[in-house]
């Protein structure tokens, strides 16, 4: 659909949105949407799901839009919700419960739209409100972007004329500053890994709270401003010209949320680039997403990414959480005035073919239309479900995307594209996190430890034609290794052709190749195309993947291996 002027973003949100309206309760405060569970309970799952079209709904209504549907439902929901004599009662509260997260939507839709949200309840409903809210101060909550909730529900409250906790928001603004490592780059909490979270998250709220706190916390403002602005000359590395963007890390079943750091920049009056520009990057990004199978049959948004999947989910993922994604409609609260409702989209700004983002640890690669993240593997260890695969990889690729493993008990379950995959008594190893990395100008070093008795010193460096691989490997076990390359689309891109020789591989279809080729080496070494299990790639159901088979002898080992990718 044609994405230009407000009503075409408008439309493009009641598309989106409208198929839920049959589907909220008696009361409106909870929305059933499917049957898959999550580590919170029903409640928290169908509050979820009520309070996430808030993220659009809020930015329409301050933008002008009209729609008494949804506003009807969110006055009787938000009431309904709070009220513990209400049979569809929210419930009360644990250590980081997830109701604290949905609290976000709410409390910015007291404060940017009190007309919608707050002034049409009664006294006693807004007190019920109030209190509900007020849980937030009252139990312990993660240490990461989630202190941004308990900062906007005091935001809510006190501009509200309700009692907040002055002191609970000052502490989780000066966590949220304790995260910044530089450059514009934060730490989302603990973890070491980068994220969408850097963008979708602790940007996203902390240019929200700039707008909204501009009069009250000036140095603040000012200060996420800065920082976001220099967050942006980095970020765009992550999007391609096609208006896809890097398959990379957690929550990626938010598909569409990927942009929401554009439209807040907007909202807090940043332009860290012209607002063109910025412009191209949303629409672009919207008709990637609307090419993709991401629908239900009823028009509900689906847990998976490029179709609907499980493999890939976390386990904090219920039927409701896509529709965190309704962020990016951000834009939709800038007046009729702003520039952004009048430019015609712009290609991306210039960008360098080869880019290093010192503080999100990588290297990216941008060729033939394809974006290339090159990352040493820093990540938790054990996070939210099948993080190896999700932050571990060799490469990570706008094209290609990556793949989930199914288990780790045989190769073609496993689908290890981008990863050097040792054999070992019937079970796959591979990178989960590595012990140590230097990132170079031109290169990811890392050092790392599949199995006990194994270890692998790594060297990725990307060339005119893909990247190259060095394995340096000290085993104490005789085993068998996979250097994978990335997974190539084997039924619907046209015509799917192999080609194995004695060391090398190639897939190619219609419209994209890879091939793997064994360089200089140490140890035998041979060609071969895995089948993968369907539905393990985040964008292609059904996909085959070259490699190369080493025979990995006891001592000292060198691998060299060349990975070469081609679009058509």
């Amino acid at each position: 659909m044609e994405l230009n002027t407000r009503q075409d973003f408008e439309a493009l949100m009641h598309k989106i949105l409208n198929p839920l309206i049959p589907r909220y309760s008696a009361h409106g405060a909870r929305l059933p949407l499917g049957h898959t569970g999550a580590t919170y309970g029903p409640e928290a799952i169908e509050l979820e799901a009520f309070s996430r079209p808030l993220w659009a709904l809020v930015p329409f209504w301050v933008g002008g839009g009209k729609d008494d549907t949804f506003a009807d439902i969110y006055r009787r929901g938000l009431a309904a919700g709070t009220n513990p004599r209400d049979e569809e009662y929210w419930g009360g509260f644990t250590d980081y419960d997830q109701r604290f997260v949905e609290m976000a939507a709410i409390a910015c839709g007291m404060i940017l739209a009190p007309d919608k949200i707050w002034n049409p309840l009664t006294q006693a409903e807004k007190e019920n409100l109030a209190k509900w809210l007020d849980g937030i101060n009252h139990y312990v909550i993660p240490e990461c972007n989630w202190q941004f909730f308990m900062i906007l529900v005091n935001v809510a409250l006190k501009k509200c004329g309700m009692p907040y906790n002055a002191q609970r928001m000052e502490e989780g603004l000066e966590k949220i500053e304790s995260y910044y490592k530089g450059e514009g780059w934060y730490q989302d909490g603990a973890p070491p890994q980068k994220d969408y979270y850097i963008s979708f998250a602790i940007h996203y709220y902390g240019l929200v709270y700039a707008k909204v706190m501009e009069q009250e916390d000036a140095r603040r403002s000012v200060l996420f401003k800065e920082r976001a602005t220099v967050f942006a000359k980095q970020f765009v590395y992550w999007f391609s010209e096609d208006g896809s963007a890097l398959p990379f890390g957690r929550s990626l079943t938010y598909r569409y949320a990927q942009a929401a750091f554009w439209s807040a920049c907007l909202f807090a009056g940043i332009e860290p680039f012209s607002v063109a520009e910025i412009k191209g990057i949303l629409v672009r990004h919207f008709d990637y997403w609307l090419k993709q199978e991401i629908f239900d049959t009823d028009g509900i948004l689906t847990i998976g990414y490029a179709y609907p999947n499980l493999f890939m989910s976390e386990h904090y993922n219920a039927p409701g959480s896509p529709y965190w994604s309704m962020k990016t409609f951000l834009m939709l609260a800038l007046p009729d005035s702003h520039a952004f409702w009048h430019v015609e989209p712009a290609p991306l700004p210039k960008l360098q073919a080869l880019q290093t983002l010192r503080y999100a640890d990588m290297v990216v690669q941008r060729r033939e239309g394809d974006v290339t993240a090159y990352v040493p593997g820093a990540n938790e260890l054990y996070g939210h479900g099948n993080t190896p695969q999700k932050y571990a990889k060799f490469a990570y690729s706008t094209a290609f995307g990556f793949s989930i493993s199914r288990s780790n008990f045989v190769l073609h379950e496993a689908s290890p594209d981008s990863m050097l995959a040792f054999e070992i008594d019937d079970y796959i190893f591979v990178r989960k996190r590595s012990e140590s990395f230097v990132i170079e100008s031109d290169s990811v070093v890392s050092v790392w430890v599949p199995f006990p008795g194994i270890t692998v010193k790594t060297t990725v460096t990307p060339t005119a034609t893909g990247h190259t691989r060095k394995h340096e490997i000290t085993s104490e076990i005789p085993c068998t290794a996979y250097d994978c390359g990335f997974s190539v689309e084997r039924f619907r891109k046209g015509e799917c052709q192999q080609s194995i020789t004695a060391a090398a591989a190639q897939v190619k279809n219609n419209v994209s190749s890879c091939t793997v080729t064994a360089l200089q080496t140490s140890t035998k070494a041979e060609g071969g195309i895995l089948t993968a299990d369907p539905n393990t790639n985040l964008i292609m159901q059904n996909a085959y993947i070259p490699y190369i088979k080493y025979c990995i002898e006891k001592g000292q080992n060198t691998l060299y291996t060349s990975v070469d990718t081609k679009l058509f």
